[in-house]
């Protein structure tokens, strides 16, 4: 399948974005054979009703900012240094709520989620990569619900909004 090149393109940035996929490809065979236990934590930023989600250049759906977390490293230091790399936007830990903890299989794996959240204003402007991270945008849920999502997002919207819902009564 070919993919279609993003403006402004370098051959830096198409040769990392194959480099992801032949790492994603390779990781999804070690998965299927080991099926390991993983910890990611992920940040859902909301702005004004929208949601924060990427689009990572090696899988179909999106997702929450967020990654692995590293040895000797808790959920919500991942999130905050996955935040800063994924899409140049820096917080602090402290500010990050925990919204959703749970662990399902995903890819042949037993994958342990962790979703923090932040109500963030002013909006800002996200930057990626365009290696690793292709696309960052603001959604609404019902736009967000459009999409091929990563399935714990799904969960954690519907919660945001229930709460969001609870305290405007």
């Amino acid at each position: 399948m070919r993919r279609a090149a993003l403006e402004g393109d370098t051959a830096l940035d198409r040769l990392a974005r194959h480099g992801y996929r032949a790492a994603y490809r390779l990781m999804r065979v070690y998965w299927a054979l080991w099926r390991p236990d993983t910890h990611g934590a992920l940040v859902a930023l909301w702005n004004e009703g929208r949601i924060l989600l990427v689009k990572n250049s090696y899988v179909p759906y999106h997702s929450l900012p967020g990654g692995y977390v590293r040895a000797n490293e808790t959920g919500r230091e991942a999130a905050v240094r996955e935040l800063a790399e994924e899409v140049g936007l820096h917080v602090a830990p402290k500010v990050l709520e925990p919204s959703i903890d749970v662990t399902h299989v995903w890819e042949d794996k037993r994958d342990h989620v962790e979703i923090f959240q932040l109500d963030i204003d002013p909006r800002p402007t996200p930057k990626v990569d365009r290696r690793e991270v292709v696309h960052a945008g603001w959604y609404t849920p019902d736009e967000a619900f459009a999409l091929d999502l990563f399935p714990p997002i799904w969960r954690h919207i519907v919660a945001h909004e229930r709460a969001r819902d609870l305290s405007a009564r």
